[in-house]
Order: C-alpha cells, then sequence, then structure tokens
C-alpha cells in the first residue's frame, strides 16, 4: 500500500513535464494506456478461459459494476483535467477528501450514523478548504477551475462505494476499473482531437496509465484484504504529502502559503478521525470489537 501511494503520487510531477498535451488529450492517452494494462491483467486472471475470460470477467459485474465504471472514469477524467489547471498540491488535498465524503453520502442515502469525530473532521476539512479558497485559490480563475474539477474525484468515490453497500453486491475491482478506463477514454477523445501528443509525451502518459494507474490499483486491491478502511485511508495520505513534495524538488512548483495552511487542517482531520477509527477498531486489550467497518472508503483506487 505504501508503494501503492508511491505510485500515485508521481502523477503530477511527470505531468508537468508534458511538452504538448493538454487537459482532455492527458486524459485520453492515460485512460488507453490503464485501458491496455488491466485488460493484459484480466486475461492473465482468467487465462485459464483464453480470450474469453476478460470478457466473461466485465459482464459477471452486471450493471452495478457498469455504474461503479462510470465512477471511476469521472474520477480518472476529474483528476487529469484538475491537475492541468491547477497544482498538485490543490488536486492531492480535495482528493484527500473521499472518506469524508463517502461518510456524508451514507448518511444521506444510507442513514449510516456518523460518528462525532468523523463530523468534527468534515467541519475542520471546510474549515481548511475556505482558507485555501478564501486566501489564494479565488484569485487565480485557473487553479479556481482546475480545484472546483478536482471535487469530481470524492464526490464520484462517494457515490461508487454507497452504490455497492446499497445494492449488496461486491463488484471484482479489477473489470470495473477496466470499465472506467475505457469509458474516460470515450469521453476525453472527443474533445482530445485532433491530438498533439509528441513521443515524448506519449512516453510519459504511458509510463503514467501502467505503473501511475494500473499497478497501484492491482496493489491496493491485494493490499485491502489485509488491512482496514482506516489503515487503508492514513496510507493513502502518504500520497497527498509525497505528490507536491516531488513537483516542487523536481518541476519547480511552489505551494502557496494559503495551500500549505489549508491543506494542514485537512490532511489533520482526516488523520485523527482514521487515527480514532483504528483505536475503536481494536478496543481495549482483551476485547473483541465487533463493530461495523467504517462507512467511508479510504479512496476508490487512488486519485484516478
Amino acid at each position: 500500500m505504501v508503494i501503492a501511494s508511491f505510485l500515485w503520487s508521481l502523477a503530477g510531477v511527470f505531468t508537468r513535464h508534458l511538452e504538448q498535451a493538454r487537459g482532455w488529450e492527458v486524459t485520453f492517452w492515460r485512460s488507453l494506456f490503464a485501458l491496455i494494462f488491466m485488460l493484459g491483467v484480466l486475461v492473465w486472471m482468467r487465462r485459464a478461459q483464453g480470450a474469453r475470460g476478460a470478457w466473461l470477467a466485465v459482464r459477471e459485474t452486471g450493471w452495478a459494476g457498469v455504474v461503479s465504471g462510470a465512477m471511476w472514469a469521472t474520477m480518472f477524467t476529474c483528476f487529469m483535467l484538475a491537475l492541468t489547471r491547477t497544482t498538485t498540491a490543490n488536486t492531492l488535498i480535495v482528493n484527500s477528501l473521499s472518506p469524508l465524503f463517502a461518510a456524508a453520502l451514507a448518511w444521506l442515502v444510507l442513514k449510516q450514523p456518523i460518528a462525532r469525530r468523523t463530523w468534527l473532521a468534515i467541519f475542520i476539512a471546510i474549515a481548511g478548504m475556505g482558507w485555501m479558497f478564501q486566501a489564494g485559490i479565488a484569485a487565480d480563475k485557473a487553479a479556481l477551475a482546475g480545484t472546483l474539477i478536482a471535487f469530481g474525484v470524492p464526490v464520484a468515490s462517494a457515490i461508487n462505494v454507497v452504490t455497492l453497500k446499497r445494492v449488496g453486491h461486491a463488484v471484482d475491482l479489477v473489470p470495473a476499473v477496466l470499465l472506467g478506463a475505457l469509458f474516460s477514454m470515450a469521453l476525453a477523445l472527443p474533445f482530445a482531437v485532433p491530438l498533439q501528443a509528441s513521443a515524448h509525451d506519449v512516453a510519459i502518459l504511458g509510463f503514467l496509465g501502467f505503473f501511475q494507474l494500473g499497478l497501484p490499483c492491482m496493489l491496493m486491491v491485494r493490499a485491502s484484504r489485509h488491512l482496514s478502511a482506516p489503515e487503508l485511508s492514513l496510507l493513502t495520505l502518504l500520497e497527498v504529502i509525497q505528490g507536491p513534495l516531488w513537483s516542487w524538488l523536481f518541476a519547480g512548483e511552489a505551494i502557496a502559503a494559503a495551500t500549505l495552511n489549508g491543506g494542514v487542517l485537512v490532511l489533520a482531520a482526516l488523520v485523527l478521525n482514521e487515527a480514532a477509527a483504528l483505536r475503536r477498531r481494536a478496543g481495549p486489550p482483551g476485547q473483541c470489537n465487533a463493530a461495523p467497518p467504517s462507512a467511508a472508503s479510504p479512496r476508490a483506487a487512488g486519485n484516478g
């Protein structure tokens, strides 16, 4: 899971080194290569069934898999569009709100109660985002647009989690991610033509599709079998710390004071909420805690 967070964090710095590809074209190429990666994984996983195995895996997900795939596509698309319009820090801080959005939506739709610590975390996170907007982002129209687009990631993540919980259907993550890449690629293509990416850009976006999106999704699937939701949430926050750091060190992207101060509030709220969830899950020594896991998802496969 630590490796997955590291790979997710590379999106910002690699995107800053693109020569010609922008916005929708970046989304198209990354989704295309992620699709190729996921298709290869499905074929390998279903190799006993031959070439039909991948198609059968996708078909078995049913309508819930299509809904999940649509949410993955929203996350993939919004993430890259935001990253090409605003800073890495702004994008990742907004993305990190996914667990809180999922908890709030589960409260509205599934009537699941929200713990007081989570309500507190939500209000602190809102204050942190308000600080970022009021003190810095609102003055920059491009950064404002990118940051608002980034909100599509936690919203889609929350809808994805709550939909799967509501229908009670365990959709295999791999086919859903493949559908997400397919939908994202199809959505981006009409806005991306004429394609202008250089060979240098295609190589970077190929790397991102394979190793920044496809591979960490696979690692998260493996890790989710052994880690609780709060543990996954805390480990995915490593991306929010590392991403802006790489962009600063290797692309010269500075972090605005307002982003830093507001981001600290958001991250503090998330860390305290998830740490409290871990303590509650563990319970006192010698006691078995049978409380159900939090409705908040750690992340719907990474930043998209």
